[in-house]
This record gives structure tokens, C-alpha cells and sequence, in this order.
């Protein structure tokens, strides 16, 4: 089965981006990005940022508000279920060199697990300018349930790079604890 992502949930001023690599069932037919429940992502964002809405176009205003954009690497791939192993050779790639052009500010990308990082890589890597390669990237490990190698406290301690002082300082995150 082809399945095709979202288009991005970002605005201009976006200063940081966090990659996935293809939505889920459940969140494809939820329309939405981390809709399955045993996704950690939105609970590792709440953890950290004050006030995170409980309903998706809430999360999504706020990850505006703060300056970090959603999106993914793949526009579409064929898939037989919701698991990274599964997405097959035929993959297509978002326009990134596009992305960065209307994002200008991104000064961080960050991929939600290896999968992520290794496709990216491969299919938009070769596609960039100069300057678009030297964006600064970091790999973590994905929130995906079926990531059950580290416990929520792990995964959340690796992405508090999402919340570094570089992050919050460019991006302008409000996070507990802080200002």
C-alpha cells in the first residue's frame, strides 16, 4: 500500500525541524503527526514546554508559536504497515531545497530516530545546496512504541536536545524551569 505524508506544520520563522520519517496508520487516518497514543512525542513536548494544549490543533499552534516545525522525509512510499522497516525501495523524498528556501531561519534539524536520519541521507542529502548541507543535525531515538529499547525517561533525556540552550535561544522556547 502507497502511503503519503502531511505537508508540513511550520511557519517562516521556524528555527528548528523535527523529521520523522512517514506517518502511521493512525495518524494517517487521523490526519495528524504522533496520533498514535503509544507515541511519546507529544507527551516528551509536554513534559518540557508549559502549557502544551491537550488537542492536536493546539499542539500544532503551539510548535509554531515556539518555532519548531513537523514534518517528514518521505512524501510517500509503499508500506505494509505502520513499522519504519516496512517502508519499501520506492521511496519518494519531500522538496527540502524548497522547505529551506521558505524557511530561512532553520538552524537545527533533528531526526525522530535512525530510520529518519538514514533516509534523509540517502534521498535529500544529494539534493541540497551547500548551505542547506550545513545545517546542524542530531539524531534521536524515536518515540515510536515500537522503540521499546529505552524507557520514556531515556528517550526524553536524549531529546532534551530539542530544548538545549541553542534551541530555546533561537527558537525562543518557553520550557519549565525556565524564564
Amino acid at each position: 500500500m502507497v502511503s503519503f505524508g502531511f505537508p508540513p506544520v511550520s511557519s517562516p520563522s521556524a528555527r528548528v525541524l523535527v523529521l520523522g520519517s512517514l506517518p502511521g496508520r493512525l495518524s494517517l487516518q487521523r490526519g495528524e503527526y504522533y496520533a498514535n497514543p503509544q507515541n511519546a512525542f507529544w507527551k516528551i513536548v509536554g513534559a518540557r514546554i508549559q502549557e502544551l494544549p491537550v488537542d492536536y490543533a493546539g499542539r500544532v499552534a503551539a510548535s509554531i508559536d515556539l518555532g519548531v516545525a513537523l514534518w517528514d522525509v518521505l512524501a510517500a512510499a509503499t508500506r505494509s504497515g505502520s513499522l519504519d522497516a516496512d517502508i519499501g525501495d520506492d521511496a519518494i523524498p519531500n522538496n527540502f531545497r524548497a522547505f529551506f528556501h521558505i524557511h530561512p531561519h532553520i538552524r537545527l534539524v533533528l531526526f525522530n530516530g535512525a530510520t529518519a536520519a538514514r533516509l534523509y541521507q540517502r534521498h535529500v542529502v544529494p539534493t541540497l545546496t551547500d548551505p542547506e548541507r550545513a545545517i546542524t543535525r542530531d539524531t534521536l531515538p524515536s518515540t515510536s512504541g515500537a522503540h521499546a529499547s529505552l524507557s520514556f525517561a531515556q528517550k526524553a533525556a536524549r531529546w532534551s536536545a530539542l530544548f538545549s540552550d541553542v534551541a530555546v535561544k533561537a527558537a525562543g522556547i518557553r520550557i519549565r524551569g525556565s524564564l
